[in-house]
C-alpha cells in the first residue's frame, strides 16, 4: 500500500459483514483473476482500513481497472461494536474468469500474514487454487 500510496496511514483491521470474498475479476492489467467483495448474507469479508489522500485515490483509481468505489460499513476489530464507513473497490461479477496468478495468491497471503488476520481467512486465501 505504502509503494503506492505514499500518504497510507494504518487505522484498524476491520470486519466487513454480510460480504463474501470471491474470484471474480479479470485483470487485463495482471492477466489473472483477481479478489472482489459481492453481497453475501452471514458471510464475512477481512482487511485493512487505511486513511488516504485524495490525491492517492486518484492513484489508486488508475491501478484498479474495472472496479468502481463503494462506500460500506465494516467493524473495526478491538474498537467495541460501533461500524465506520470506508471506501471500497468492487467490480461487477464476471464469467469465466481466470485463476489468480501464484504472484497474486502469494501477494494476499503476504498481507493476510502481516496484518494477522484471523486463521480461517488465511486458511481460505492458502487454498486458492492458481494458473501456476
Amino acid at each position: 500500500m505504502q509503494r503506492r500510496c505514499r500518504s497510507a496511514k494504518f487505522l484498524c483491521i476491520a470486519r466487513l459483514p454480510d460480504y463474501q470474498f470471491g474470484i471474480t475479476r479479470h485483470s487485463r492489467l495482471r492477466d489473472c483473476g483477481t479478489a472482489n467483495v459481492f453481497p453475501a448474507v452471514g458471510a464475512q469479508v477481512w482487511g485493512v482500513v487505511y486513511d488516504v489522500s485524495e490525491a492517492d485515490l486518484a492513484i489508486m483509481d488508475g491501478f484498479e481497472d474495472g472496479y468502481g468505489r463503494e462506500f460500506l460499513s465494516v467493524n473495526p476489530v478491538n474498537n467495541g461494536s460501533t461500524p465506520i464507513i470506508v471506501l471500497v473497490y468492487v467490480a461487477e461479477i464476471e464469467a469465466n474468469v481466470p485463476l489468480p496468478s501464484a504472484e497474486y495468491k502469494r501477494v494476499m497471503i503476504e498481507g493476510a500474514n502481516q496484518w494477522q488476520l484471523p486463521t480461517a481467512y488465511l486458511s481460505m486465501l492458502e487454498a486458492l487454487r492458481t494458473t501456476q
